[in-house]
């Protein structure tokens, strides 16, 4: 059984892509989504149009996933043409270039050091850092991972996080946020001004809104599940850090599609240079990788993600109120 850099060694030959397939799954995804945006915006009967919007919306999430790979350098490396496709993607999702792969690129680089958590992911205290916290700071800390932050993601993480907060912390370096808000208010205005409140709302609203919702839920639940680790800097190992901090979401066909493999989270982290499609052939070659950290879209699962409020080091696991107020009492 291959551990540590050995196995990340083992992994390299999967990243080579499939060049036609990068292209043939980018083209074929975006001509889905432009369908399904076509269905929402001209089909005339409410059901098969709500049907439409909320399939955009998940093909929004497939887009998302190969924009995302694309930032990895695993798919489409200098090409000029998916450059210029993927970045107009990531201003019309309001995820622009130059903060996600600065945050995202963090994130992989530090993924579950308790120092450095909440940077490009999810704020994490332990549990005796948030006892020691003012009211206001632990109000603000359960804000950011309350379930209905992550559901309002279209606002919180999307237009305030990614957007505005970039463009005001750093104008020069993230101007294209601003770029992303001017053109999502446009797009906004002559939506509704031109075609009405009602077109707005499955071709626009709907499917961003849910897009935005999963795509926040999946980056919260993928390091933040019963099982995962957190280290300090010392303990910190990357390897370690992927299989153990990174969870393997099990998914229908149909979701594993419209999520674009990201399931397989673990090896994502493990070697992020791997395409998005090759990732399921990695599971299966490795038996290393089989063994994983589970969480699931099953309601309970769900449930017991969001319950996960802090890092208790002594009994080394994500905690919630109840175990936190059984320490109190017996204290």
């Amino acid at each position: 059984m291959r551990t540590g850099r050995e196995l990340i060694l083992a992994t390299k030959p999967y990243t080579k892509e499939d060049r036609t397939k990068s292209w043939l799954l980018l083209i074929s995804s975006l001509l889905m989504l432009a369908a399904a945006l076509t269905g929402a915006f001209l089909v005339p009967y409410i059901i098969p149009r709500l049907l439409c919007s909320l399939l955009a919306g998940l093909l929004m999430v497939r887009m998302f996933i190969i924009y995302h790979d694309f930032q990895h350098h695993a798919i489409l490396h200098r090409s000029v043409l998916a450059d210029v496709i993927m970045t107009l993607y990531g201003l019309y999702v309001l995820v622009p270039a130059s903060i996600w792969k600065r945050s995202h690129d963090y994130h992989h680089a530090h993924n579950s050091k308790l120092f450095s958590a909440s940077i490009g992911s999810y704020p994490i205290a332990t549990k005796n850092k948030f006892l020691s916290m003012k009211p206001g700071e632990k109000r603000l800390y359960l804000f950011i991972r309350h379930p209905f932050t992550v559901l309002m993601g279209y606002f919180t993480m999307f237009i305030i996080g990614m957007c505005i907060s970039s463009f005001v912390s750093a104008p020069k370096k993230h101007y294209d946020s601003l770029i992303a808000l001017i053109a999502h208010g446009f797009l906004n205005y002559f939506i509704v001004s031109h075609f009405g409140w009602e077109t707005w709302l499955f071709f626009v609203f709907i499917p961003i809104f849910l897009a935005s919702a999963m795509g926040a839920y999946l980056f919260y639940a993928q390091h933040n599940f019963p099982t995962t680790k957190f280290s300090d800097k010392e303990d910190w190992k990357y390897e370690v850090a992927a299989l153990e901090s990174s969870s393997y979401m099990v998914m229908n066909p149909f979701m594993q599609f419209m999520t674009g493999n990201i399931g397989f989270h673990h090896i994502h982290h493990l070697n992020s240079r791997i395409p998005f499609y090759r990732l399921p052939e990695v599971y299966k070659e490795f038996p290393e990788l089989q063994d994983a950290r589970t969480t699931s879209l099953h309601p309970k699962e769900i449930a017991a993600c969001f319950r996960l409020k802090v890092w208790d080091p002594e009994r080394n696991k994500m905690i919630g109120f109840r175990e936190m107020k059984a320490d109190l009492k017996r204290a």
